[in-house]
């Protein structure tokens, strides 16, 4: 089985596995998750190349307490075979598969995986990207435990809705929606798309403001530049944090009582398990942090 404790996961980068100096520099960024890519940044004849330089990344125990996944080439293409037995067998964190668009894909993936070897530690992450996955994103989160999160694939979501990229995302919004209601039913962690305006810092802490709102557990990143406003954005406020700890102990001194409130406010069971899940995202913040 896969380690299901929770994880911190406001910023996820993406980085070459051709580029061995990003690989370098992953290994000092405050990031809380990297994803060593083989598929869209890495030309097809540096592919080999890349996967090995992945694998050795991912058996290195370099990266300290920073998630590390690796991205493999989408399934049918020639190198997803051999990305998924090189990456089961290096142990990383996850292995991340593109455009997966149904429950019998997750299987198989899975499947691969385990005849590969790849640890019970080593989770998959399903990239969905394409309408046939947001409409059956609930099958494809239920298809396995070892599946374990959803990564937006937004660039690809908008190309195939033939969609504009648009402050507000309002083209992406039901298929944003869609993904997240399906992890959320699941029991899957969520990771928003990239934003690709790496120059736009009003533009992407706007996105990161909104996907927060809408329940992402974080974003994917292109660029060293987005990791410190994606970590602020997705991490729960010193306030926050204090009334999380605030209603857990009205809760307690309440119990027995009837009604709670804290602050004037009612408590329930509801405000008892947001405010757990607060202090677990900060905890797991500190613990990457500490």
């Amino acid at each position: 089985m896969t380690d299901t404790r929770f994880r911190a996961r406001r910023s996820v980068l993406y980085m070459p596995g051709s580029n061995a100096k990003a690989l370098e520099k992953a290994k000092t960024l405050p990031i809380d998750a990297v994803i060593i890519d083989l598929e869209d940044s890495v030309a097809p004849n540096a592919k080999s190349a890349a996967r090995e330089a992945a694998c050795a990344a991912a058996a290195s125990g370099a990266y300290g307490r920073r998630e590390l996944t690796i991205r493999v080439n989408g399934i049918g293409t020639p190198w997803h075979a051999d990305d998924i037995v090189a990456a089961s067998q290096a142990g990383p964190d996850a292995v991340v598969v593109p455009k997966v668009d149904s429950a019998a894909q997750v299987h198989a993936l899975v499947e691969a995986m385990e005849q590969a070897g790849a640890p019970d530690h080593t989770a998959l992450w399903a990239m969905i990207e394409t309408p046939v996955a947001m409409l059956h994103a609930e099958e494809i989160g239920a298809a396995s435990e070892r599946l374990t999160a959803f990564v937006m694939g937004t660039n690809d979501l908008a190309k195939e809705l033939y969609a504009e990229h648009v402050p507000g995302r309002q083209p992406l919004l039901t298929g944003l929606s869609l993904a997240l209601l399906a992890a959320r039913a699941t029991g899957k962690v969520i990771l928003d798309g990239v934003y690709n305006d790496v120059r736009d810092a009003e533009g992407f802490l706007a996105e990161c403001q909104q996907g927060r709102e809408m329940g992402f557990d974080g974003k994917t990143l292109i660029h060293p530049g987005q990791v410190e406003s994606a970590n602020e954005a997705f991490a729960p406020s010193a306030q926050a944090v204090e009334d999380a700890r605030g209603v857990l102990r009205a809760w307690e001194d309440g119990r027995g009582s009837g009604v709670v409130t804290y602050q004037g406010r009612m408590v329930e069971n509801l405000h008892v398990e947001s405010a757990r899940r607060t202090l677990s995202i900060a905890e797991a913040i500190a613990a990457l942090t500490g």
